[in-house]
């Protein structure tokens, strides 16, 4: 199946995890589980990681869109300075 994104979306993609979620996500206890102070440590690497990541998806949709809309200017300006003259049986 073709991967589409859509507004800087993959459509049809799951809802992305919020850090949020990721820090507040608990667990059920388990005998011989693992380390809680273990999990929450890494639960808030998690959660850093993606609001960094969270961060740059959104920079670089604005980047993006300023430079959609900085060539269709230009791509606007050059059509109107560059038409051919009306010369000919055309």
């Amino acid at each position: 199946m073709a991967q589409v994104y859509r507004s800087g979306r993959l459509s049809g993609s799951p809802a992305r995890m919020t850090p949020h979620e990721v820090r507040t996500r608990a667990f059920d206890p388990r005998r011989c589980g693992v380390d809680p102070d273990q999990v929450r440590e890494f639960q808030e690497q998690v959660a850093d990681e993606l609001t960094d990541l969270h961060q740059r998806v959104r920079l670089l949709s604005e980047e993006n869109d300023r430079l959609r809309r900085a060539l269709r200017d230009w791509q606007t300006m050059h059509a109107r300075e560059c038409r051919p003259p009306n010369e000919g049986p055309w």
